[in-house]
């Protein structure tokens, strides 16, 4: 039921992706912003996620609130920091999830990797 329900939201998209493991998708869609981003389904959320970079080695202070300056910008989801990486995150739950929040969730992602990551390019060689 998860998999027809997530992978029908996909083609409807009319979304590049591939499936990956049981319940987990990579979508690969460079044309609409969605460059290896993972949907996972777990227990009653659904997961999406990619990495936007890794963590600058100078200035860290300054890019960690860059970071949460465009947190509050975020229309769904959320920066976060896993291992050495900066992420893009975020959550649904999955008893009420629709087409048009699954969309909104990816649209905000691409629309915030576009916006967002010339402002934060300029740590990677710092």
């Amino acid at each position: 039921m998860v998999k027809e329900r997530i992978e029908s939201y996909l083609i409807n998209l009319s979304l590049t992706y591939e499936e990956v493991g049981e319940n987990i998708w990579v979508i690969n869609d460079e044309d609409k912003g969605l460059g290896r981003v993972v949907v996972f389904a777990e227990e009653s959320l659904v997961w999406f996620r990619t990495k936007v970079m890794e963590i600058p080695k100078n200035n860290k202070l300054e890019f960690f609130e860059q970071l949460l300056k465009l947190n509050a910008e975020m229309v769904h989801g959320a920066y976060a920091i896993e291992e050495d990486s900066v992420i893009l995150v975020d959550s649904l739950e999955y008893n009420t999830l629709d087409f048009e929040e699954f969309q909104a969730s990816l649209d905000a992602m691409g629309l915030a990797l576009a916006q967002h990551y010339p402002r934060l390019s300029k740590y990677l060689n710092n």
